[in-house]
C-alpha cells in the first residue's frame, strides 16, 4: 500500500525545491516514490499542477510511435503517426494516474495565495535516513495517512527548521 503525504510550505517555489530533494533520494535508492506533485496557488489564486510526468506529452509520443507503426502497413505513415499522436495525446490527457487530481485541486482551493504544496505518494523508503535527510526542510503536513506516530516524526523532521529560524531570530534581538 502507498502513502499519501501532502506538505505545506509559506513560498510558493520551496515545494519544487523539495520535490527534486526527494527525486535525489529516489535516485540514491533511499525512496521509491509513485508521484510526487507540486500544488501552487499563485498571488492572483490561480491554482496551478505540476506534475512529475506529463501525461498528455507521454500519451502523444506513444500515439506517434503506434501510429506511424500501423501507418506503415497501410503505406501512410505521416498519417497515421499524426492520427496515433492525436488520439494518444487525448487519452494522455484523460488519464489520471497516482494522485488524484480533483483531490489536488480542492486542496489548492485550501491554500492561501502565494503558498505551495508538495503531494507525495510514496511506494516504500527508508524512513530513518529519509527523515534523517529531511531535517530542518520546513513545512507542515497538511494531511497524510501515516500513523499519528510516524506524522509527528515527520513533521518533527519538518518543524526542526522554524525552531532553529526562531531561536535565531530571538537571539538577534
Amino acid at each position: 500500500m502507498s502513502t499519501l503525504v501532502v506538505i505545506g510550505y509559506d513560498d510558493i517555489h520551496k515545494a519544487q525545491e523539495m520535490r527534486i530533494h526527494l527525486l535525489k533520494l529516489q535516485r540514491d535508492y533511499l525512496i521509491d516514490l509513485e508521484d510526487a506533485v507540486v500544488v501552487e496557488r499563485d498571488a492572483k489564486g490561480k491554482i496551478k499542477l505540476h506534475q512529475m510526468i506529463p501525461m498528455t506529452a507521454m500519451g502523444a509520443m506513444q500515439g506517434g510511435f503506434w501510429g506511424t507503426l500501423i501507418g506503415c502497413l497501410f503505406f501512410a505513415p505521416i498519417f497515421g503517426m499524426a492520427v496515433g499522436a492525436a488520439g494518444g495525446a487525448i487519452s494522455g490527457a484523460l488519464a489520471d494516474v497516482g494522485i488524484n487530481d480533483d483531490f489536488m485541486k480542492e486542496l489548492g482551493e485550501t491554500l492561501t495565495p502565494g503558498k505551495s504544496a508538495l503531494c507525495v505518494l510514496i511506494k516504500q523508503m527508508t524512513e530513518d535516513k529519509v527523515l534523517d535527510d529531511l531535517h530542518g526542510t520546513g513545512g507542515k503536513v497538511l494531511k497524510t495517512n501515516l500513523s499519528k506516530e510516524d506524522e509527528s516524526k515527520l513533521q518533527e523532521a519538518l518543524g526542526t527548521a522554524r525552531k532553529a529560524a526562531s531561536e535565531t531570530a530571538t537571539a538577534a534581538v
